[in-house]
């Protein structure tokens, strides 16, 4: 993930579409609940053919459930998407990354946990100057 040029160029903003783009399809692969409250055969008797769904709080609620969040798709139609600077997932991405890269405090690693990756270095390290020799 992040990855352009083969591999040979790293982008911020590209790494959080991709997040963005693995998140999307995670959420997908979860499936939906297929349950008479999810069916809401009581709600399509109560609002009935041509009603209007939308304004079911039944609806809003499992949309809500359901529908992707997207920090960097803007869904808004286009008078709003504009009035809101236009922007696109790129620019977005963009600005998200910034915002980390000046912003983010990560925790700190667990001690154990640094140590067994400081062992796994140092002993990939270790066979990587043990195969150099062996080639010379």
């Amino acid at each position: 993930m992040g990855m352009l040029e083969l591999g040979i160029t790293f982008s911020y903003e590209q790494l959080l579409i991709d997040a963005e783009i693995v998140r999307m399809i995670k959420r997908t692969l979860q499936g939906m609940a297929v349950n008479d409250d999810t069916l809401a055969v009581e709600v399509i008797k109560a609002v009935g053919a041509g009603g209007n769904y939308l304004s079911q709080k039944h609806t809003r609620r499992f949309m809500n459930q359901e529908q992707s969040r997207s920090k960097l798709i803007d869904r808004r139609m286009r008078d709003r998407w504009m009035a809101r600077g236009g922007k696109d997932m790129a620019q977005r991405a963009r600005e998200e990354a910034l915002q980390l890269l000046q912003n983010h405090k990560p925790a700190p690693l667990d001690p154990a946990v640094s140590k067994q990756l400081r062992d796994i270095i140092e002993r990939a390290e270790a066979e990587l100057a043990e195969g150099g020799e062996q080639k010379r």
